[in-house]
Parts: structure tokens; C-alpha cells; sequence
């Protein structure tokens, strides 16, 4: 190996442990760009509409935010802060419900005894270390997300001078690329953002409904957490089926196989059906990608990598579509 080799291989190891030290910082900075996008669709979609200048558009949609978030909250807020009490109160109720039944079977434990001896001080000591844990996490989190969306507003603000830094910062026989690459980009995210959120709020809706017509108790929080959880393709959706599904066991064991049919018919068509109309034009990312990508950055990352994995997954297979097939593998002869 000539002495160019090894020091360009030194310098992408260095550039590796450089960016696995600031991980965090480069997760915040991506999903400031997330949201950056988020935002600017409807202020592209705004200034289409109205000849508005850019600071006055996202003013504008800030606004709209906050007034229909507001709106949204007066109307369902109330309902929904019931039910979570009213989940608070069933919790115990549901739990013995389910020791009954796993002490029905007998090479399933007795998880009445087992709580009993959880519940002694020897092991709640380290639950007590682990709940204050939490408690600080969480506190770094909402630093991280305030400092997200603060990021995300200087970036809608002015997303060119951004755009030109990133260009300038490339070398000059591949400009003109960078800049459709990154336009490549945020249309290929914008739309999964858009696709996304539609899909999230007809599975919100339609879950909701479902279930107040099963009079399944906690009809809105479990339409609620379902919606959101569309936003994590593959695990989401089957982590949020368990929420109604318990509901159902206080009501009966029938109730269990209505709300389960009506969770699998409205997973699999807004997975099969509604998702797929919606990205057709944007980017239709495999679901082996999808989950090897959620659980990959799932375990390295936690939570903000389960949650970021799609998006980041979105703009890499652009860049491999523009990058690695076009330039190099179109190329290679």
C-alpha cells in the first residue's frame, strides 16, 4: 500500500471515532432535519399557494400548529386525561386478571407471587436506582428535543444557505451532484413524512372509532398510541395492539378476538394497502430493511435511534441509488 492509501485509511478510522463520540450530537442534528422538512412542506405548499417570503410562511404554519394543536387539545385533552386515569385504576384489576389466567396453566408461574416477591426491599433498591435513572434520562431528553426544534426552525428558516454549505464543502468536479443529491433527499423525505403522517392519522381515526363502535373502554388512548406508533413500521403497530387487547380482557374473551381482528385488518391494510398508494412516488423501503434497520440502531442508539432508523434509512438508500449505483457501480466495467 502506497503512503496516500494508509493515510486516507487512518484518516476514515479517525472521521469513524470522531462520529461515534458525537453520535448524539449527530442524531440531534438529523432529526432537527427531520423535523426541518416536516416543516417545510407545508411552507413550500404555503408559498405555492400565497406569495409569501419564507419567515412569514413558517410564521404562518408555526401558528397554524399551535392553533389547531390547541384546538385539538381543548377537544380531545379532557377525554383523554380520563382515560388515562381510568388506565391507572384498571391497571391492578388487569393484572389480576391475567395471574388468574396464567394460574390456570400450569407450567406458566404464579406471577401473583412472583410480584409479591419483587415487591420486597432487597429488590426494590435497585428499582429505586433505576426509576431515578429514568428520571435523569428523561431530563437529557427534553433538553435534546428542545435543542431538535430549535435546530429545525433555523434550518426551515433559511434551508438554502444550508443546502450551499453543504455544496461548498464538496470538491468541485461533483457540485452540481451534491446539490441534486441533497434535492433528491429532502423530497424523498419530505414525502415519506407526508405519506407517514396521513397514514398515521387514518390508523388513529379508524382505530378509534373500531373501537368505540366494539365498546371496547379506552377507545381514544388506544387510538391514540396506535396512531403514533405507525410512525415505527413493523414493531410499532404490534406493540401498540397491546394496549386494546388487554383493554378487551376486563370486558371478555370474545371482546379480545373482535378488537384483535380489527387491529390485523386495519395493520395489515394500512401496511399493504394505504402506506404503499402513499410512497409510491417517493421511496418504498423494504420490510427487511426496515427492521434490520430499527433493530440495528435500535441497540446501539435506544429509543432515539428505534425512532430516527426509518428517516435515516430513507435518505441512505437515495444516496446509495444516486452514489454508489450511478457513480460507481453503473460505472464499473
Amino acid at each position: 500500500m502506497s503512503g496516500r492509501s494508509i493515510l486516507g485509511a487512518l484518516a476514515l478510522v479517525v472521521l469513524g471515532l470522531l462520529a461515534w463520540e458525537l453520535r448524539w450530537v449527530l442524531l440531534v442534528l438529523f432529526g432537527a432535519v427531520v423535523l426541518a422538512v416536516a416543516l417545510d412542506v407545508p411552507i413550500t405548499w404555503l408559498r405555492h399557494l400565497v406569495p409569501l417570503t419564507r419567515p412569514l410562511a413558517l410564521l404562518v404554519v408555526l401558528l397554524a400548529m399551535l392553533l389547531i394543536g390547541g384546538g385539538l387539545g381543548q377537544l380531545l385533552l379532557p377525554e383523554l386525561a380520563g382515560q388515562v386515569r381510568q388506565l391507572t385504576e384498571l391497571a391492578p384489576v388487569l393484572m389480576r386478571k391475567v395471574s388468574d389466567l396464567a394460574g390456570q396453566v400450569r407450567w406458566i408461574p404464579n406471577l401473583e407471587r412472583q410480584l409479591l416477591d419483587a415487591g420486597t426491599w432487597d429488590r426494590l433498591q435497585p428499582l429505586g436506582a433505576q426509576v431515578l435513572g429514568l428520571a435523569g434520562g428523561a431530563a437529557n431528553s427534553t433538553v435534546q428535543l428542545l435543542l431538535m426544534a430549535l435546530l429545525a426552525v433555523l434550518l426551515a428558516l433559511d434551508p438554502r444557505s444550508h443546502q450551499r454549505l453543504v455544496v461548498a464543502a464538496t470538491p468541485r468536479f461533483w457540485r452540481s451532484q451534491m446539490g441534486a443529491l441533497l434535492t433528491e433527499c429532502r423530497q424523498a423525505l419530505g414525502g415519506w413524512l407526508a405519506g407517514m403522517t396521513i397514514s398515521a392519522t387514518s390508523v388513529f381515526l379508524l382505530t378509534w372509532a373500531g373501537l368505540a363502535l366494539l365498546k371496547v373502554p379506552l377507545a381514544l388512548l388506544s387510538g391514540l398510541v396506535c396512531g403514533l406508533l405507525t410512525f415505527v413500521p413493523t414493531v410499532g403497530p404490534t406493540a401498540a395492539t397491546l394496549l386494546p387487547l388487554a383493554v378487551a380482557l376486563l370486558v371478555s374473551p370474545a371482546k379480545v378476538v373482535q378488537v384483535l381482528v380489527l387491529r390485523l385488518v386495519l395493520q395489515n391494510g394500512e401496511a399493504f394497502l394505504l402506506t404503499p398508494l402513499l410512497l409510491r412516488r417517493t421511496v418504498n423501503l423494504l420490510p427487511t430493511v426496515a427492521l434490520t434497520a430499527q433493530l440495528g440502531l435500535g441497540a446501539l442508539l435506544g429509543l432515539p435511534g428505534l425512532l430516527l432508523a426509518l428517516p435515516l434509512v430513507v435518505v441512505l438508500q437515495v444516496i446509495c441509488e444516486q452514489v454508489l449505483v450511478r457513480e460507481v457501480m453503473d460505472r464499473w466495467t
